[in-house]
C-alpha cells in the first residue's frame, strides 16, 4: 500500500504516515493529498486534523468536507519541536504556521527580533535552514542531520503537545466498524435551536461527542456546516438512530458520513 502525506521527507505527517505504509509519497498541501485519494491516485492519505495547542487544521476540515473520501483510522502522536540551524546566529525562523504557533512563547522570549516565516511544512523549514545560515527551522530533533545544530529542544509551549492525524481512504473504504465515527452536516437552515437539535440527537442516545466544530459553508455569509466526531461506531443501533435523526434535521442540506474507525497511538 502507498500513502501520500505532507512533504518533504521528515515532516511530522511523514512520521505518522510511516505507521500506515512503508511506501510514502508527498504533496505540498492537505487539499492536494485529499484530492489524490479521492481521484484514486493513492490508496491512503494522512493529514493533520487537530493539535492539542493550536486546535483544528482548517484546511484539513474543508478538504475532507468537500471530497468523496472516508476516514479509516486516526493516529495520535506527541509532537517534539527543536530549533535547528547552522549556528545560533540567525535572523529568520521558518516552519509550518502550526509549528510557529505552537512555539510562540519560546520564540517571543528568546528570539523577539527574529522574523517568522511560514512555509508549507516543518521539513521545508529545515531545508531552508540547511541552505541558508541566516535561517533556523523548527522540526523533530532527528531531522538535525550532519549540517545543522540543535539550538534548543522541546521548545513547544506545552509539554503535552500532540497532534491527531486522519488516515483518509476512498469512499469505498468506509467502514461501520470502530469505536469512533466522523460526519459532516450541512443543515442549509438557520433557526433558533438548530444546533441544540443536532446535539440532542446524540445526547438522548448517550453518545458522547468528542468534537463538534463549525466551518463556513462557502455559500453565503453566516451559513455553516458542522464537523462532528462521536464516540460510537456506525454499527451501533444508537448511532444509526442518531444519524437518521440528524439526516432529518438536515433534510434541506446534506450529511456526509466519513465512517467509523479506531485510534492508534504512535510514539517516536
Amino acid at each position: 500500500m502507498q500513502a501520500v502525506t505532507l512533504g518533504p521527507a521528515g515532516t511530522y505527517s511523514h512520521r505518522a504516515a510511516r505507521a500506515v505504509a512503508d511506501d510514502v509519497a508527498f504533496r505540498e498541501s492537505v487539499t492536494s493529498i485529499v484530492q489524490a485519494v479521492a481521484d484514486g491516485s493513492f490508496e491512503r492519505g494522512v493529514v493533520p486534523i487537530e493539535n492539542s495547542i493550536e486546535g483544528s487544521v482548517t484546511e484539513s476540515l474543508d478538504a475532507v468536507a468537500n471530497s468523496d473520501v472516508s476516514v479509516v483510522q486516526e493516529i495520535v502522536t506527541p509532537i517534539r519541536h527543536a530549533l535547528l540551524a547552522q549556528s545560533a546566529n540567525f535572523d529568520v525562523v521558518a516552519s509550518h504556521s502550526q509549528a510557529l504557533a505552537q512555539c510562540r512563547t519560546y520564540l517571543e522570549e528568546n528570539y523577539p527580533d527574529a522574523k517568522l516565516e511560514a512555509v508549507a511544512s516543518t521539513a521545508r523549514g529545515v531545508e531552508r535552514a540547511r541552505a541558508d545560515p541566516t535561517v533556523a527551522g523548527i522540526g523533530h530533533p532527528d531531522n538535525v542531520g550532519d549540517d545543522l545544530e540543535i539550538i534548543a529542544e522541546d521548545i513547544q509551549d506545552q509539554s503535552s503537545n500532540a497532534t491527531r492525524f486522519l488516515v483518509i481512504g476512498p469512499e469505498s473504504a468506509r467502514s461501520d466498524a470502530g469505536g469512533k465515527s466522523s460526519l459532516v452536516v450541512y443543515p442549509n437552515a438557520n433557526y433558533p435551536g438548530l444546533l441544540l437539535e443536532l446535539l440532542e440527537a446524540f445526547a438522548e442516545r448517550d453518545i458522547n461527542l468528542s468534537r463538534i466544530e463549525s466551518r463556513p459553508s462557502g455559500n453565503r455569509l453566516g451559513d455553516y456546516l458542522f464537523h462532528i466526531d462521536a464516540d460510537a461506531g456506525l454499527y451501533e443501533e444508537r448511532m444509526q438512530g442518531a444519524l437518521e435523526e440528524v439526516e432529518g434535521i438536515a433534510s434541506n442540506g446534506w450529511v456526509r458520513v466519513l465512517g467509523s474507525y479506531d485510534t492508534r497511538h504512535v510514539l517516536y
